[in-house]
């Protein structure tokens, strides 16, 4: 999340040197071609186009980023932090799989998750339509 106005740019290239190790992030988090554009011209972009390429969440006025910034940090806080915690490990880790491989792995982690105490507890509130009382 940024807020409007703010500008994102690899300019290295400018003063010649050429932006590799931020390149490495930048081009495994948007298209191949915008983010070879940015390291090529130098050029920044706004947060508006960031939001669009995907390189951040979202941009919102200058005003509600720490409103909104806190919204999201409570929104996750209020999730279950040994889910998260296994998802986040997930995530990155089947991404550098091949998707056979990453769907091998991630039916092993959903098991694991699935026999986990507050896991149950969570699905139980679920069907008796009721917030989860978590461990946590």
């Amino acid at each position: 999340m940024a807020a409007h106005g703010t500008r994102f740019g690899v300019n290295g290239v400018n003063i010649g040197l050429f932006c590799s190790t931020p390149m490495v992030a930048l081009s495994r988090n948007i298209p191949r071609k915008q983010a070879f554009e940015m390291l090529t011209t130098g050029e920044f972009i706004e947060a508006e186009r960031a939001a669009t390429l995907g390189l951040i969440n979202r941009a919102v006025a200058p005003e509600d980023l720490e409103s909104e910034t806190n919204a999201l940090a409570d929104q996750l806080a209020g999730k279950l932090g040994s889910a998260v915690r296994v998802g986040k490990e997930a995530f990155y880790a089947q991404i550098q799989m091949s998707v056979a491989d990453a769907y091998t792995y991630t039916g092993q982690v959903m098991v694991d998750n699935m026999i986990h105490p507050d896991t149950k507890e969570g699905i139980d509130a679920f069907i008796n339509k009721r917030p989860p009382e978590w461990s946590q």
